[in-house]
């Protein structure tokens, strides 16, 4: 029997989410979005591309945060991701002149280290 789906949510437009804070469960600042990474072929939201680090945008790490890691907060349009900042700061990231080819071993191993199922199974 299959249930209906309730829709709870507007959706947000892609560049809408660009430049949102990500913060820890406790409000503390993680980054900001930086980019949405979409799946072509599922049409799927694979990842949200966060900033984290540096000073003034120098020195900036961008992480691949697989996008069901994050939770929406309506009331103060931000991004909540539970995770310690520290393993935060130990997490497989790359800098914005040198993406990663986001081949299926790389998309394995963010969501092992993340401990997610890959969004594609």
């Amino acid at each position: 029997m299959n249930q209906a789906y309730a829709f709870t949510n507007t959706p947000l437009k892609a560049s809408d989410m660009i430049d949102t804070d990500v913060v820890s469960p406790q409000g503390d600042s993680l980054g900001e979005v930086r980019e949405v990474v979409i799946d072509p072929n599922s049409g799927r939201v694979a990842y949200a591309v966060i900033s984290f680090g540096g000073f003034l945008g120098v020195g900036e790490k961008l992480f691949a945060i697989p996008f069901k890691a994050l939770t929406y907060n309506w009331t103060e349009n931000e991004y909540v991701l539970d995770i310690p900042k520290e393993r935060l700061e130990e997490a497989p990231g790359f800098d914005e002149d040198d993406w990663p080819t986001m081949s299926e071993q790389w998309n394995r191993d963010v969501h092992k280290y993340y401990e997610l199922p890959p969004y594609w199974e």
